[in-house]
C-alpha cells in the first residue's frame, strides 16, 4: 500500500524528530563517560583512532536506552505541533480517522522497533566483544612498552617488578615482590620469563623460569623457599575489572545465544537463573516498547498543545521516567526471584499497553482527557513557577552587580 501525501508528511517529521532527539540524548550519556575518556587519554596513551573505536564500541549500550526515549519525544513533539498549528484538526476536517492518522506512525514505531532489535541482539554484543579485544591489546601493549632493565614497575596490581635485562620479549634475572597478602608477602626470583596474553579474561601472565619463591609468614617467625622450574603469575594492571565496567556491564551484553548457554550452565551446576532469564527477556521487552512510545505519544502531544512544547517535553520526560523506574523495580524483583524473571520485565510494558489502548479509545471516539488536561496545566504553571523564581534571582543579581 503506497503512502499519501499526509502520510509522508507525518513519517519524515516523526524520522527528523527522532534523529535530532536520539541523537542529543546519545551525547548526553556520553558525557557521563568524560572522565573515563579522560583517565584513558592521560593515564593510558590511547590514540585518536583507539579513542573513536572505544565511543563507537560503547555506543550500542546508549542506544539501547535512547531509542525508545526518542520515539516518545519524537510522537510527542510532532503531534504537539500538528494541534498547535491546527494540522491536526485540519487532518480530521478530511474526513481522517485518528486511526487512519496513526498509520505513519505505525510505520514510524517499526522502524524504530527493527532498529532497537538489531541493538540489543547485535549491536550490543559486537560493542562488547570489540571493547573487551581493545581493552586487552592496550593492556598488553602498554604491559610490555612500560617493562624496562633496572626500573621499579609498579603498573601492576600489588605487584612490584624488577628485570635486570631484555632481549626482545624475554625478560632475564627478574625480581618480583607480591604485596596481595600484606600479611605475608612474597619474593619471587626467576631467570627469565615471558610475558604470555590471556584474552579469555582481559588480564597478562609472566610465565617465569628457572626460580624460586621466598615467603615469610605473619609473624615473621617462619621462612618458607619453593623452587621452581615454571611457574604462571597472572599480572592485572590497577583498575582493569573498573574499566570494563565503566562501558559495558552485565548479562545484557551478552548475545542471544550466549544467555542461554548460561542459564543452561548455571542450571547445571544448581545455580538461580533469574539475572540471565531477566537479561534474556529484555533483549524482546525494550524493543517493544518503541511500539508502545509510538501510539502514546500522539494522544499526549494533542491533549498536552496548550502548554506548548514544553509541556509536551516534560510530558515526555514524566512518562519515561515513571516507565523506567518501573522497568528497574519489576526487574529487580525478577532477579531476586520474587517475580516470574521471564515476565517481571514485561509488567510496565503491561500497564503501558492498557494505558495506550485506553488513549487510543478515547481519541477515536474523540472524549475528551479531563486527567491529562490537569497534569498540563499543573506542569505548565510549574515550569511558569520556576521561571518567575529564576528571572526574580537573575534580576536581583543584576542589582547587585550593577551597586
Amino acid at each position: 500500500m503506497l503512502l499519501s501525501t499526509i502520510d509522508r508528511y507525518i513519517l519524515r517529521e516523526l524520522l527528523k524528530v527522532f534523529i535530532i532527539s536520539a541523537g542529543a540524548l546519545t551525547m548526553v550519556l556520553f558525557l557521563d563517560k568524560f572522565f573515563f575518556i579522560a583517565e584513558m587519554i592521560v593515564s593510558r596513551g590511547i590514540k585518536l583512532d583507539e579513542l573513536i573505536r572505544i565511543l563507537l564500541y560503547i555506543s550500542p549500550s546508549f542506544l539501547a536506552l535512547t531509542i525508545p526515549m526518542g520515539v516518545l519525544i519524537a510522537s510527542v513533539a510532532v503531534f504537539n505541533q500538528f494541534s498547535v498549528f491546527n494540522e491536526y484538526i485540519a487532518m480530521k476536517a478530511c474526513s481522517w480517522s485518528y486511526l487512519d492518522i496513526m498509520r505513519p506512525v505505525l510505520y514510524f514505531s517499526l522502524i524504530a522497533y527493527f532498529m532497537a532489535n538489531v541493538v540489543m541482539f547485535y549491536a550490543l554484543p559486537w560493542g562488547n566483544l570489540s571493547y573487551k579485544k581493545l581493552i586487552f591489546d592496550i593492556i598488553q601493549n602498554r604491559a610490555n612498552f612500560d617493562i624496562k632493565p633496572r626500573v621499579f614497575n609498579k603498573d601492576f596490581k600489588n605487584l612490584i617488578l624488577v628485570v635486570n635485562g631484555k632481549k626482545q620479549s624475554v625478560l632475564q634475572d627478574i625480581f618480583l615482590a607480591d604485596l596481595s597478602n600484606r600479611e605475608a608477602p612474597r619474593i619471587i626470583t626467576a631467570e627469565n620469563g615471558i610475558i604470555f596474553s590471556n584474552k579469555g579474561s582481559l588480564k597478562i601472565q609472566l610465565k617465569l623460569n628457572n626460580g624460586s619463591i621466598h615467603t615469610t609468614q605473619k609473624d615473621r617467625n617462619q621462612y618458607e623457599t619453593l623452587n621452581f622450574d615454571r611457574y604462571d603469575l597472572t599480572l592485572s594492571l590497577p583498575d582493569t575489572k573498573r574499566l570494563k565496567e565503566e562501558a559495558l556491564v552485565g548479562n545484557r551484553e551478552l548475545s542471544f545465544g550466549q544467555i542461554q548457554e548460561r542459564i543452561k550452565e548455571m542450571e547445571k551446576d544448581g545455580l538461580p537463573t533469574w539475572g540471565p532469564k531477566v537479561e534474556l527477556s529484555k533483549k524482546f521487552s525494550i524493543p517493544f516498547t518503541c511500539l508502545l512510545f509510538g501510539f502514546l505519544g500522539p494522544p499526549l502531544g494533542v491533549q498536552s498543545s496548550r502548554s506548548g512544547k514544553s509541556g509536551g517535553f516534560a510530558i515526555s520526560i514524566v512518562v519515561i521516567m515513571f516507565y523506567y523506574i518501573g522497568l528497574i523495580s519489576t526487574q529487580n524483583l525478577g532477579r531476586v526471584g520474587e517475580l516470574n524473571p521471564y515476565l517481571s520485565v514485561w509488567i510496565p510494558n503491561i500497564i503501558l499497553l492498557s494505558i495506550v489502548s485506553y488513549f487510543a479509545y478515547k481519541m477515536q471516539k474523540e472524549i475528551p482527557f479531563t486527567l491529562i488536561d490537569r497534569i498540563s496545566y499543573l506542569l505548565d504553571s510549574l515550569g511558569q513557577f520556576l521561571k518567575k523564581i529564576f528571572r526574580r534571582k537573575f534580576t536581583d543579581k543584576n542589582k547587585k552587580y550593577l551597586r
